[in-house]
């Protein structure tokens, strides 16, 4: 069960606990909990222990909080199916404008999915929660908030083909500007995201990695053009073939410099180094957020 899917188990344990006193604390249990299933219980006032050793119970006279435990029910295998990285086409569209109410046909051919494989993920959205329709079949996002946490929590940016490199440059905010025209002028496909992108959008937190999505593997002579060597060890150039061009969808020109639009570049973060969630947060208060 994923944690987008909990809601409903929230809900009914504060019910429960309502039903037997007004005083009694409301706790659930699960074999592991992620970051969507914390924010759920916490909105609803729900303590919560798991079987992998985390918990947050608060009561009278009492509060445990332990964190950092991994989870150790993780079964491998492949993401859940709404937040694969083909079926998060449907995500991400919707996290694009979360306020347009959208209706499945509209919203499969932004996607670029066909109709069937759209209508089976968004089914599921539906059953978790996260998207309802309205009295003329709109889809409308219920919470992108929850939405975007749910998608970040199982986002594994070390599935898209990493070429890791040295880019000689003056500055990285140079060096990014310089490899993503040079790219296009190409004509590969290209778009920058992790720490650069977040940098052109928000101005927070200096970078040096410079991180781009290429909608192929680089040619040797393109890979001459920016001066990218390969390098493992020092590397300060991140040339990330996706594993759906889903990831191009939203982009938009910052400061000259084609970017991955926000919410890709904020679940990219998850995959970086240095000041990288610092970056995230501030990306997400400034840019993405929803509640305010």
């Amino acid at each position: 069960m994923g944690s987008a899917s909990m809601a409903p188990f929230v809900r009914q344990t504060r019910a429960l606990a309502l039903a037997v006193s007004k005083s009694a604390v409301p706790v659930l249990v699960v074999p592991f909990m992620g970051e969507v299933g914390r924010q759920l219980c916490g909105e609803a006032g729900v303590s919560w222990f798991d079987l992998s050793g985390n918990a947050q119970i608060v009561a009278p006279g009492l509060r445990v909080h332990v964190e950092g435990k991994p989870n150790a029910f993780k079964r491998p295998g492949r993401p859940s199916t709404v937040f694969a990285p083909r079926s998060s086409r449907i995500v991400r569209q919707l996290l694009i404008e979360p306020g347009r109410a959208l209706h499945q046909r509209e919203l499969a051919r932004l996607a670029g999915l066909d109709e069937g494989f759209t209508s089976r993920i968004v089914h599921k959205l539906e059953a978790d929660g996260l998207v309802e329709r309205d009295a003329e079949g709109a889809l409308h996002v219920t919470n992108p908030d929850l939405l975007l946490s749910a998608w970040r929590e199982t986002y594994d940016f070390s599935k898209h083909q990493i070429l890791r490199g040295h880019v000689s440059s003056r500055t990285s905010e140079e060096g990014l500007r310089q490899l993503v025209k040079t790219f296009t002028m190409k004509k590969l496909r290209c778009a920058a995201t992790g720490l650069g992108a977040a940098w052109f959008m928000t101005k927070f937190a200096g970078f040096r990695l410079m991180t781009a999505y290429v909608a192929e593997e680089p040619s040797e002579a393109a890979l001459k053009a920016v001066g990218f060597r390969a390098e493992e060890r020092g590397a300060n150039t991140w040339l990330v073939v996706p594993t759906d061009a889903g990831v191009f969808d939203g982009a938009e020109e910052r400061e000259g410099v084609l970017c991955v639009h926000p919410v890709q570049a904020y679940v990219d973060l998850k995959g970086q180094p240095e000041r990288a969630e610092e970056a995230a947060t501030e990306l997400r208060k400034r840019l993405l957020n929803w509640k305010a």
